[in-house]
């Protein structure tokens, strides 16, 4: 890869009814990765798993034109209150089915069958990607290591979505 990589404005989301700055170890994670990679943080926050306060945060990130990706970890799963993909779904322009099932392909390898209770999201609005990942640092490590580092990386051929979120001459003043 000859061409400089065009670093992207990442905001991180951790949804979490018990995480906090210093128990936040899967956002955090998702920091150093995205920011080793050579991309910028945008911005990090942590809120309860609520579909009102999920959808608030991102419906934010997706209208503002500085950010180009969202992360989010967290409320993906079967219990309790997990309801990162209904309050993200409704956002997106369009869904990417492929992530979630390569994710899973991807994780059941690592956890077996208990990766179906997976319900990771990607997607697109506004000019912005966002994908929805489990809560564990496992999981974010597998998505970062398995499609993200490269759907995020704008040298990455012959496609990735960086290329789909950089501002093009025109877009977002």
């Amino acid at each position: 890869m000859s061409e400089p990589l065009i670093p992207l404005q990442v905001a991180v989301l951790t949804i979490s009814d018990t995480r906090t700055d210093t128990t936040d170890k899967s956002g955090e994670w998702l920091v150093q990765s995205l920011e080793t990679a050579g991309h910028r943080l945008y911005e990090k926050a942590i809120v309860r798993d609520d579909v009102y306060s999920i959808r608030a945060r991102v419906a934010t990130w997706i209208a503002d034109p500085r950010v180009q990706v969202v992360l989010t970890t967290g409320g993906t799963g079967f219990t309790g209150r997990d309801s990162t993909p209904e309050a993200v779904a409704v956002l997106l322009d369009k869904q990417i089915e492929g992530f979630g099932e390569l994710f899973r392909h991807l994780s059941w390898q690592e956890i077996g069958s208990s990766t179906v209770q997976s319900r990771c999201l990607g997607g697109l609005a506004n000019h912005t990607v966002i994908f929805c990942l489990p809560g564990s640092t496992g999981a974010c490590r597998t998505a970062w290591h398995g499609i993200l580092a490269e759907q995020l990386d704008s040298r990455h051929r012959p496609c990735n979505f960086a290329n789909l979120v950089i501002p093009q001459r025109g877009q977002h003043g």
